[in-house]
């Protein structure tokens, strides 16, 4: 799962966790278990945790995109696919899907930001209390103009919002804070929070800069001290035929984020202090204004086009009239590679993320290929690339399909499916939004899982992984996570303890590895059935899923 800030606000689930950091359960590793595993004789749960161990081996070296580490893990997903009898759905009869790419790794020679206002200049401290996001238009950039405080950035008038209202933008610099209004609901928040809304309604108005401002709120979910010690680690966007880049808003120079410690500083002389503002966004009552004297913002990146790939199989479907429709399986099979030079283990293998989610598809590919009758849909299982930089691979398939556009009927996606204590359910997120709901009601009953509500609604998590992309293009999706209803409630393990102590401790960090995490392949089994009833169902419905009347996705989306 990624936590890439340059396109949501991100990572609910660790938002949790950071918050409850006096909990003591949490602060306890799960308990050894020497009882034999009871999915031990069990070939799906077997062949699944064969593909986790493989997947997160120290041989991958992280699965980062674009590196020789990730090239071995899509070999190995491709030669998975063949040995099951998919056919290959990539570029050129192949199992890959090329996607290009720009990497951008940040320097700090060039790295400024400075206040000047009132005859004096305010300059602020890289790492300490800045830092540039890095820029994918040009090596070197700099801005030096008027700013103007843009609130929340947020334009959506039938909401009653308009932080733009009676402000300039023309030539100056942006500066704002992250979220959206409280009063949104949890769909409107979620879109509204996206940096790249925020930036494209800035680029807009035409702004030549944006400096991001976080909120003490912000930094309870993801300490400044943790991002601050990532500046080194590269950054990565979709890149075009024209070798620019995609989404990166050239016409904003420069792009720098403030902690919430350093926010009086960028106000400073202005008509509100810092926490004037904090108090007025959390009471919704935010105000934009044009603030004194001018900012001056620099940066300097390493730009470099790279290259990495999605692993796509097809399984065709058995009636003529509808083989040509898709349901697409999707999983990211990247990770965030190595760690800087340092002691200790350095390899951030990343086995419930997201081997364990490649491994349930892989799993529920052989099941569908496996049974007597295929379904009348084609099913499609895409290993994407790069969602931890902003679920790019993901983007890349769902505007450049292998398969056409218009044939895709749904997406079931699964990413770092926790399962750490044996359950009883899944949580299937976003399903409320379509038709999928009532195929998922009907599948779980036959497979004999429980379906629970998303436990962390407001946290918006249905547009933080690689569903969001197919989303976008208009497709009908679901997330399934990992349970939280405990299987033994009598002295078992508890899962939402569990998932805590993971994320606190071992999310997107070398201990997620498949020797030290007590994975419930049994449950990943369950995971994988359920997936293929649901693509059974799906293959098998006269009607392709829809979205529900009035949905706001399939309102902002739905071709």
């Amino acid at each position: 799962m990624r936590r890439a800030a340059t396109t949501a606000c991100l990572l609910a689930l660790l938002c949790l966790a950071a918050c409850n950091r006096d909990a003591p359960p949490a602060d306890a590793a799960p308990a050894a278990d020497t009882t034999p595993a009871p999915w031990a004789n069990d070939p799906s749960a077997r062949r699944i945790e064969a593909d986790v161990r493989a997947l997160a081996d120290d041989a991958m070296e992280g699965r980062e995109a674009g590196t020789r580490g990730y090239t071995m893990a899509s070999d190995h997903v491709g030669k998975r696919f063949a040995a099951i009898g998919l056919q290959p759905a990539g570029d050129d009869g192949t199992f890959f899907q090329r996607v290009p790419l720009l990497k951008s790794t940040l320097e700090r020679d060039g790295a400024r930001l400075t206040v000047t206002r009132n005859g004096r200049s305010i300059a602020l401290r890289f790492q300490d209390q800045f830092l540039p996001l890095p820029g994918f238009n040009a090596a070197q950039a700099e801005v030096e103009a008027p700013a103007v405080f843009v609130g929340q950035a947020v334009y959506a008038p039938a909401l009653g919002v308009d932080d733009f209202k009676g402000l300039d933008l023309e030539g100056r610099i942006a500066v704002l804070f992250g979220g959206a209004p409280a009063r949104f609901d949890n769909d409107r928040r979620a879109f509204h929070s996206s940096y790249r809304e925020k930036l494209r309604e800035v680029a807009e108005r035409g702004a030549v800069g944006v400096v991001f401002v976080n909120t003490p709120q912000d930094e309870a979910g993801w300490p400044w001290a943790q991002r601050a010690a990532n500046w080194v680690r590269p950054a990565m966007r979709l890149r075009g035929d024209d070798g620019k880049g995609i989404d990166t808003f050239p016409q904003l120079r420069v792009a720098a984020t403030v902690s919430a410690a350093a926010a009086d500083l960028v106000f400073a002389d202005g008509a509100q202090t810092a926490a004037q503002l904090f108090d007025a966004a959390e009471a919704g009552t935010l105000r934009g204004f044009a603030l004194p004297g001018t900012i001056s913002l620099g940066s300097r990146s390493v730009i470099e086009p790279i290259e990495s790939r999605n692993v796509v199989a097809r399984l065709p479907g058995g009636d003529a009239a509808l083989a040509g429709e898709h349901v697409v399986y999707s999983a990211h099979l990247d990770h965030i590679g190595i760690e800087p030079p340092g002691e200790g283990d350095r390899i951030n293998n990343g086995a419930l993320d997201n081997a364990l989610g490649v491994a349930i598809m892989l799993e529920t590919a052989r099941q569908l290929s496996a049974a007597k009758e295929r379904p009348r849909r084609s099913q499609l299982f895409v290993a994407t690339t790069a969602e931890e930089k902003g679920l790019l691979g993901a983007e890349w398939f769902a505007t450049h399909p292998t398969v056409p556009a218009g044939s895709m009927v749904a997406n079931i996606n699964m990413d770092m499916p926790v399962l750490m204590a044996p359950t009883t359910d899944v949580v299937p997120i976003g399903v409320e939004h379509s038709t999928l709901q009532a195929v998922l009601e009907t599948a779980a009953k036959e497979i004999g899982v429980e379906l629970s509500p998303d436990p962390f609604p407001e946290e918006s998590v249905f547009v933080r992984s690689d569903q969001y992309a197919f989303i976008r293009a208009g497709v009908p999706a679901v997330y399934l996570s990992g349970g939280v209803v405990p299987a033994d409630k009598d002295g078992g393990r508890d899962p939402k303890v569990a998932l805590r102590y993971f994320l606190r401790n071992c999310y997107h960090r070398p201990c997620d590895d498949a020797n030290t995490q007590p994975i419930q392949y049994g449950d990943a089994a369950r995971m994988a059935r359920l997936n293929a009833r649901i693509g059974q169902l799906v293959g098998e419905a006269p009607e392709r899923p829809r979205w529900n009347d009035g949905d706001f996705f399939g309102g902002m989306f739905a071709k």
